[in-house]
């Protein structure tokens, strides 16, 4: 009887061990989120891939583009509408004058005065007569205002040239500014070597590239008032004794067939070997649509085709901006849940913020039906020994049909000075306290069964001392 007593207590301690082993394994503390405890990054587009998920969807109703390759591109949230072979490298001709624009208009002052020296001058010789010009002449002082304004209303190449020349010395210290300037913008797959447009098969970029580089134009220059004026006119200069008048010559602008109501500015283009090339930016309700086409069949075709785009894109699409404000009650829960998780640790939070993506675009059905928003702390695992970590917690934007991360709340946890770790090797999770709960009820119903045999021991013990006392008894 003793070693079936001996054998129960044994058992016990043994499952008192293994179950105390709980609190006391890795040193990671989980943010388990019951809710989505799967990856949450499972099936969710990226910010990544939003730039081109709606060329995945089926848009039946799409319109038809004449040209070769084109894009619609929403400059508000970074995202391709539509497009074809819009990162295939082609002939832009006379929209290469965006970039010299651009650059003139964030290197120089309006108002300073370039002179045709004789190296610009000679440099404008080459331009062949096909080719269309201002007549600048050679130590004619001119405005940097004049030579931008005859570069985009007139095309006008030898304007392009001068202020290319003017601002890196020669046309190819020129052209190693552009690059610089569409590598700071993004544009992967273009070069250019030429300032203004020459028919050049190294002068080369692409639908999504030039839509890049006419959004900074319009965006953060004056590129857009210029782009649509009508008229102006070139004061006389010491070259010419009367003034010069220019015609904007982009139908956009100039004709009433073509005229746009939402046009924020653009520039064409022709060469033999580019085609038509049309450029254009749209602004409506604070959203702002690029729309390029390259190897357009006619010079009016382009037109219709990107208005076309502008009209689809506005209709068939919608831009949703983010705010942090929609994002703060779960927020807050997520920084109690952390904070719960930390109360038993020597670690805390010592700085959090909210990275967030200022708009999304999504197609204007799905927008309607509305949305949740989420944030999942499923993968969440705080390491206990670390002196520091940062924590990047997904926020989400949820539809009915898809999912979209559009920022993180990012929290950096230290580790707090001149704290005595009594137990290290604790782990914890967001449901510590069940099982705290839980522990001490299988421990307390272990202990209650230790008793429980204990008794049943003793009893039989005194049972058998009483049935020795009996058997004495009866013997005498």
């Amino acid at each position: 009887m003793k070693a079936f007593g001996k054998k129960i207590l044994t058992g016990i301690t043994a499952l008192f061990i293994t179950v105390s082993s709980i609190l006391a394994s890795t040193g990671t503390i989980v943010a388990a989120d019951e809710t989505h405890p799967d990856d949450p990054n499972d099936g969710v587009v990226t910010a990544s891939e939003r730039k081109t998920d709606l060329l995945s969807e089926v848009h039946e109703d799409a319109p038809e583009i004449s040209a070769s390759s084109y894009i619609l591109y929403d400059a508000t949230s970074g995202t391709i509408l539509l497009g074809s072979d819009y990162d295939v490298q082609k002939e832009p001709a006379s929209m290469t004058k965006v970039m010299t624009v651009l650059l003139a208009l964030e290197r120089l002052d309006m108002n300073e005065t370039v002179t045709i020296t004789e190296e610009i001058a000679e440099a404008m010789d080459e331009i062949t007569s096909d080719y269309v010009k201002l007549g600048l002449q050679e130590g004619e002082e001119i405005s940097v205002q004049d030579l931008i304004y005859a570069a985009v209303l007139k095309s006008a190449n030898d304007a392009s040239l001068a202020l290319g020349m003017y601002m890196g010395g020669t046309e190819a210290g020129f052209c190693e500014i552009m690059n610089a300037k569409a590598s700071e913008l993004g544009c992967i797959n273009t070069h250019f070597s030429s300032a203004y447009g020459l028919s050049d098969p190294n002068n080369v970029t692409t639908p999504y590239d030039m839509a890049l580089i006419l959004n900074e134009a319009v965006t953060n220059t004056n590129y857009s008032e210029i782009a649509k004026t009508l008229n102006y006119t070139i004061s006389a200069t010491n070259k010419y004794s009367s003034e010069r008048d220019l015609a904007n010559s982009n139908r956009f602008v100039n004709t009433t067939t073509y005229g746009y109501e939402y046009y924020a500015g653009g520039k064409t283009g022709f060469t033999n070997s580019a085609g038509y090339t049309l450029c254009a930016a749209a602004k409506k309700n604070n959203r702002t649509l690029v729309g390029c086409v390259f190897n357009a069949e006619d010079p009016d075709i382009r037109y219709s085709d990107l208005i076309r785009l502008f009209e689809y894109g506005y209709s068939t699409f919608a831009t949703v901006e983010i705010t942090e404000t929609e994002f703060t009650p779960l927020i807050e829960e997520a920084n109690m849940q952390i904070s719960d998780l930390l109360s038993d640790t020597n670690l805390f939070v010592a700085e959090q913020r909210v990275v967030l993506d200022q708009y999304i675009t999504t197609t204007s059905a799905r927008a309607q039906l509305g949305s949740t928003n989420r944030i999942d702390l499923s993968q969440t695992v705080i390491d206990t020994q670390a002196d520091e970590q940062t924590l990047e917690i997904p926020l989400c934007k949820v539809y009915s049909d898809k999912t979209y991360l559009i920022g993180s709340l990012v929290i950096e946890i230290k580790k707090k000075t001149g704290v005595v770790e009594v137990n290290p090797e604790k782990v914890t999770n967001l449901t510590s306290l069940r099982s705290i709960f839980v522990t001490f009820a299988v421990l307390s119903g272990l202990l209650l069964l230790l008793v429980i045999v204990l008794l049943i021991f003793r009893a039989r013990i005194i049972k058998r001392r009483r049935d020795e006392v009996t058997k004495r008894a009866n013997m005498l």
